[in-house]
Parts: C-alpha cells; sequence; structure tokens
C-alpha cells in the first residue's frame, strides 16, 4: 500500500471534485458509492467513478484511488464492484463489515469483477473499515483474513455508525473511543499492515481540534487520515510527516552512534538519552519514511 497521509472522501457522483481533491495536496482519495450518494443517484455514480478512476490512470496520477462500495447487506454491492474494478483503481474501501467472513465475500466478489474487466488479477487491495461492535471485536482476524487488506481504518465519527453500534458518547478528547484506535493499530501492525488510518473529524468550525486529532492519533500510532472536507489536508499532511526537526534528531542520533560505534562502543549519550541498537533502527526507520513521502511528492510533482 502506498502511504496516505491524508485520505479524502469524494461523493461519486461529483467527478469534477476529484482533481479538486488531489490539487488541495490528498494523498488519496475515497470516491464514495455509500453513504454520500443518493439512493435514486447511485447507477450516475458508479458510471461517474469509473471515469474517474480512468481519468487518473491516464493522466498517471501518483495518488492513491480508492472507492467506498455499498455494503453487502445492501445487496448492490456486486453492482459497485462490476462498475468500478477497472484498470487505475488501487483498492475499496469496506464499510459496515462484521467479521472476516465479510472480507472473504469481498475477496470473492472482486476476484471476478478483475477477471472480467482485465484487471490484474490480486490488485485491488483493501480498505476495511472499522464501524461496528462486531468489525472492532475481531479487527485481529480481519486484518488477516484476506491478502488484499492493506489496512485498517478505525472509525470514531460523531453520531455515525461506529458510536451508535457502540454506544460510545464522542468527546472531543477521544477517551472513549482511545481503546478502539489502540486495538486498531496493534491489529495492523500485528498482521503486517504498515499505514493504518484513522478518521473522521466531523467540526469544520474547529481546527484546533483537528489538528489536535491528527497529533494524537500519529502518537498513537497511526500513519493517516480520512478527511471529509479539503480544509484538513494540508493539517493531516504536516501532522503525519515527520518534521524537520525530528528527521535533524534523528540524524544526528545515527552520527553520533557510528562515531561512538568506531570506537568499539555500543551505547552512546545523545542529548540526555541512552542510544543503542534499538533507538537507531527507530531512527533510520523514520528516516526511510521521510524519504518515502518526499519521493512521492516528488513523482507526484513531475
Amino acid at each position: 500500500m502506498k502511504p496516505m497521509r491524508s485520505v479524502l472522501f469524494v461523493p461519486g457522483h461529483r467527478g469534477t471534485w476529484v482533481e479538486k481533491a488531489l490539487a488541495a495536496g490528498a494523498d488519496g482519495v475515497i470516491l464514495d458509492l455509500e453513504d454520500s450518494v443518493p439512493a435514486d443517484l447511485k447507477d450516475e455514480a458508479r458510471a461517474e467513478v469509473a471515469r474517474s478512476v480512468a481519468r487518473l490512470h491516464e493522466t498517471g496520477s501518483q495518488a492513491g484511488v480508492y472507492v467506498r462500495v455499498n455494503a453487502l447487506d445492501t445487496g448492490i454491492a456486486g453492482d459497485d464492484i462490476a462498475a468500478v474494478v477497472v484498470p487505475g483503481l488501487d483498492g475499496l474501501s469496506l464499510p459496515k463489515t462484521f467479521g472476516p467472513e465479510d472480507i472473504i465475500r469481498f475477496d470473492a466478489l472482486v476476484t471476478h469483477f478483475e477477471r472480467k474487466n482485465g484487471v490484474e488479477p490480486g490488485s485491488v487491495e483493501f480498505i476495511v473499515n472499522l464501524e461496528t461492535a462486531e468489525a472492532y471485536a475481531s479487527c485481529e482476524q480481519m486484518a488477516k483474513a484476506s491478502p488484499r487488506v492493506a489496512t485498517l481504518f478505525a472509525g470514531t465519527a460523531r453520531d455515525a455508525d461506529v458510536s451508535r453500534s457502540i454506544g460510545f458518547q464522542f468527546t472531543p478528547e477521544g477517551l472513549e473511543t482511545l481503546y478502539l484506535r489502540s486495538r486498531a493499530v496493534l491489529a495492523a501492525r500485528t498482521a503486517g499492515l504498515e499505514f493504518p488510518l484513522v478518521g473522521v473529524w466531523q467540526d469544520l468550525a474547529d481546527p484546533d481540534g483537528a489538528r489536535l486529532f491528527s497529533e494524537q492519533n500519529r502518537e498513537l500510532g497511526f500513519r493517516g487520515q480520512v478527511l471529509i472536507h479539503p480544509s484538513h489536508i494540508a493539517v493531516a499532511n504536516e501532522v503525519f510527516s515527520p518534521s524537520k526537526s525530528e528527521v535533524e534528531f534523528y540524524e544526528g542520533m545515527i552520527a553520533a552512534f557510528e562515531e561512538a560505534e568506531a570506537t568499539g562502543a555500543a551505547a552512546v549519550l545523545y542529548e540526555g538519552m541512552h542510544v543503542d541498537y534499538a533507538h537507531i533502527k527507530t531512527a533510520r526507520e523514520v528516516l526511510a519514511y521521510s524519504r518515502l513521502i518526499a519521493e512521492r511528492g516528488d513523482a507526484a510533482a513531475n
């Protein structure tokens, strides 16, 4: 999976909004066929999403391109998948899942339509949305239910499916979802999924709250955030990127350690903290991730 710091929901029937999202700096988009599309516009939205995916593919866009299909129990998920599993699609965002069996069912549908639509077998990956009590309770199994699972998306939205299913009352501080988010990160990492996602922040009148939400989730281990408004893209991109001061700190740590190592030492005191091989592994991982993000940005600009 591509690292994505910011992933913006775009209503599927609003095709002209896709380029606007990417121009605003989003690392990825989720073209929505579910809750943001009126029932009588589903067919129109499918066709528009297929055109959007093809258009981005033809222009060589480096952004992650995903589609949120309708839930299995609606009976129309297959219609969605038949229409949008086309060349250029990175994956599907799977809503209202309840357990690993749902992932297996989605996998079977996608496998069929990859072959039918001329898409490389196994190339369509899954963002598994955790927005039911059952999904959170089985997220460890869901993360490993199919090779297509690329990441988990920990839903925390106020007054939405997840809060209704679990019964929590949303607060800006987020203590009511701390366990859920922590469990999602742990499940993703245990399954070898490097880029867990979280979201969404709904209060567009509270930019300070949006920033705090992003900062708290980066501290927990999330690598990116799903967004509902372009105004949050810049904040998410900043927060979920190693800062200049972090990069300088870890570069200095590596330099100090390597100097000590050359004298036969396997530990060094660096800015008041004990540093050994474990810390250097972390430092190198942070720097590698920073380079990866920079390389993606350079590729997108060319």
